[in-house]
C-alpha cells in the first residue's frame, strides 16, 4: 500500500463516513473556537467594506458549563467486590493499579479539559497503550475530528480509526504528517494497524509512507489476544443524533441550537456596531471654524480642533443654532431584553433551568444559585453522569486487560458492577434544604439519626456515630434546673 494518495480521510478504502458529518464536526470547531466570516457591507460611498463579526461564543459557555457540572477532580473511583471489609477485596490489586494509572497521567484533570471539547463538538475518545520505556500505561486523546467508526454493534462502536498529524518545518515550509492508527477485530484477536501520510498541503491526507521516517520504533501492526472489549473508548453526549440518525457519532450541545445562537451573536454584533456608530455627533457652522493653509497648493481646508473628531461643519443662518448634537442614543434596554429573550430559548433547547443564564448589557453570567435536585438542569446533568460513568468503566476495563495482556498487570479484572464511580453532587446541594428534609423523615419516624448527620454534614459512619454519641450524653447529663438557668441567662444576662 505504500505510495497510496489520499486526499480526504474518505478515500481510504476502510472509512466511509457521511460527509455532511465531517463538516458538522468542523463547523462545531469554528464555533467553538469562536471563528465566523467577517461581515461585509457597504460605507455612505458606496464602498465594500469588511468589520469583524462580535459574538457572545455560547457554544463555549455552554460546554464549559455543563463539563463543570458534570465531572470534577472530587470525582471518587473505586474497585471493590461485595465484601464490605476491605482487606478481603478481590480487586485490591486492580484498584491500586487503576489509580497509580489515573495518577500518572493525571487523569481527571485531563478529563475536565477534554470533556468542555467534548460537549462542544459531540465526541471524545481515549485509548491506552503501554510505554516499553517506562513499563506504564498512558493515554491517548482524540477529540470529535480525530476519530471515525468502522463498525458498529448493539454495544456501541466496534472498529475504528484514530488520526493524529504532526507538522515539521522544512526548507521553511510546513509538512504534514498523518498517522492513522486502525483498531480492527479478526475473530477474538484484537489489530492494531499503524499508516502514516505525508502532505505539502494542510487540506490533504497526502501520500503513504513508510513508517520509520517519523516513527522509527512503531510497528506496523501488533495483534493482542484476551481482550473482551475495543481498547478506544468513545464518549458522546447523552442523546440521540437527529441530524444524522444512522450515524453512531454524538452530537454537540448546541449542533439543534444554530438559529437561537445565530439570534444571541447576530443582536450582539449589531449592539457593538451601533455602539461603534454611536458615538457623539456635534454639528457646527462654519462660520466657527477656523480656515487653514495646505502645504500641497489644495484649497483651505476649516477646522476646529484637530484632536476632536466629534464635530462636522454645516451651513447655517445666523438665526439658527451655531452648535447642534445629534448624537443618537445607544438602544442598551432594548438590545439586553432581545439577548435575554434568546437566552431563554437556549436555556429551553438545552433542557436547563429557567435563569441558567443571563445578560447584562457586558456579558453572559452563568447562575451561581444552588441547584436543587429536582431542577431541570440536575436532571440533564444526571443524562450525561451516566454516560461519562459508563465511559469511565469502559476505559478501566480496557486498561487493565491492556496490562495484562502485556505482563504489567496479573489481578483478576472486574466487571462494570464492581467498578464504583462516586460523582460529587455538592454543586446542587442545598444544606438548609437537605437539614428541612432529613428533619422531616426524622420526625416521622422514617430515618435514623446517624444517616440524617451522615447526610447533610457529609460524615463517614463513625464520626455520625460519634456525634450521636455526644449528643445523647449532652441531653442526658442536664437537669431541668440547668435548662431553666441557661435560659434565663439568655434573656437577662449573666449579671442578673
Amino acid at each position: 500500500m505504500s505510495g497510496q494518495t489520499l486526499k480526504t480521510i474518505n478515500d481510504h478504502p476502510k472509512i466511509n463516513i457521511d460527509p455532511a458529518e465531517l463538516e458538522r464536526i468542523e463547523q462545531d470547531f469554528r464555533e467553538y473556537k469562536g471563528s465566523y466570516p467577517k461581515v461585509e457591507y457597504y460605507n455612505t460611498y458606496g464602498q465594500k467594506q469588511e468589520r469583524d463579526y462580535m459574538t457572545l461564543n455560547m457554544v463555549k459557555l455552554t460546554s464549559e458549563l455543563l463539563s463543570g457540572l458534570v465531572f470534577n477532580e472530587q470525582c471518587d473511583i473505586s474497585i471493590s467486590d461485595e465484601s464490605e471489609d476491605k482487606k478481603d477485596n478481590t480487586f485490591k490489586s486492580a484498584d491500586d493499579f487503576i489509580k497509580r494509572a489515573f495518577e500518572h497521567n493525571d487523569f481527571k484533570k485531563n478529563f475536565m479539559r477534554y470533556l468542555d471539547p467534548m460537549f462542544a463538538t459531540g465526541g471524545l475518545t481515549v485509548r491506552p497503550y503501554a510505554n516499553a520505556e517506562t513499563g506504564e500505561i498512558e493515554y491517548s486523546w482524540a477529540l470529535a475530528n480525530a476519530f471515525y467508526p468502522l463498525r458498529t454493534s448493539s454495544n456501541g462502536i466496534a472498529e475504528g480509526v484514530m488520526k493524529s498529524v504532526t507538522i515539521e518545518i522544512k526548507g521553511g515550509k510546513e509538512v504534514f504528517y498523518t498517522l492513522l492508527e486502525f483498531h480492527e477485530w479478526d475473530k477474538d484477536i484484537y489489530v492494531i494497524t499503524n499508516e502514516l501520510y505525508k502532505s505539502d498541503n494542510k487540506g490533504e491526507v497526502g501520500k503513504r509512507i513508510p513508517l520509520s521516517d517519523l516513527y522509527p520504533d512503531l510497528q506496523e501492526e501488533t495483534r493482542i489476544s484476551g481482550l473482551t472489549r475495543p481498547l478506544f473508548n468513545y464518549l458522546k453526549p447523552a442523546g440521540f443524533n437527529n441530524i444524522n440518525p444512522h450515524s453512531p457519532l454524538g452530537l454537540g450541545l448546541t449542533d439543534n441550537c444554530k438559529p437561537t445562537l445565530k439570534q444571541i451573536n447576530d443582536t450582539w454584533d449589531q449592539f457593538n456596531w451601533e455602539v461603534r456608530m454611536g458615538q457623539r455627533t456635534v454639528f457646527v457652522s462654519d462660520s466657527m471654524l477656523s480656515t487653514r493653509e495646505t502645504e500641497d497648493g489644495k484649497p483651505p481646508v476649516q477646522i476646529f480642533d484637530t484632536d476632536v473628531n466629534v464635530y462636522k461643519s454645516l451651513q447655517m443662518s445666523s438665526d439658527e443654532e451655531l452648535v447642534k448634537d445629534v448624537t443618537n442614543d445607544i438602544r442598551t434596554e432594548q438590545y439586553t431584553s432581545a439577548i435575554n429573550q434568546s437566552l431563554k430559548t437556549l436555556e429551553m433547547q438545552m433542557q436547563l433551568s429557567v435563569g441558567t443564564f443571563s445578560f447584562d448589557g457586558n456579558s453572559v453570567k452563568t447562575a451561581t444559585e444552588i441547584v436543587s435536585e429536582n431542577s431541570l438542569t440536575y436532571r440533564t446533568r444526571n443524562n450525561h453522569v451516566n454516560e461519562v460513568e459508563k465511559f469511565v468503566k469502559g476505559l478501566i476495563v480496557s486498561t487493565l486487560e491492556l496490562a495484562k495482556a502485556t505482563g504489567l498487570f496479573d489481578g483478576e479484572i472486574p466487571t462494570f458492577n464492581e467498578i464504583g464511580v462516586d460523582f460529587d453532587d455538592g454543586i446542587f446541594q442545598d444544606k438548609g434544604q437537605q437539614l428541612r428534609h432529613y428533619g422531616q423523615a426524622k420526625t416521622f419516624g422514617i430515618i435514623p439519626t446517624v444517616e440524617v448527620i451522615k447526610r447533610v454534614f457529609d460524615l463517614p459512619q463513625d464520626i455520625a456515630e460519634d456525634w450521636l454519641k455526644q449528643i445523647q450524653e449532652e441531653q442526658l447529663f442536664v437537669e431541668p434546673s440547668e435548662i431553666a438557668d441557661k435560659a434565663a441567662r439568655g434573656v437577662f444576662g449573666d449579671e442578673e
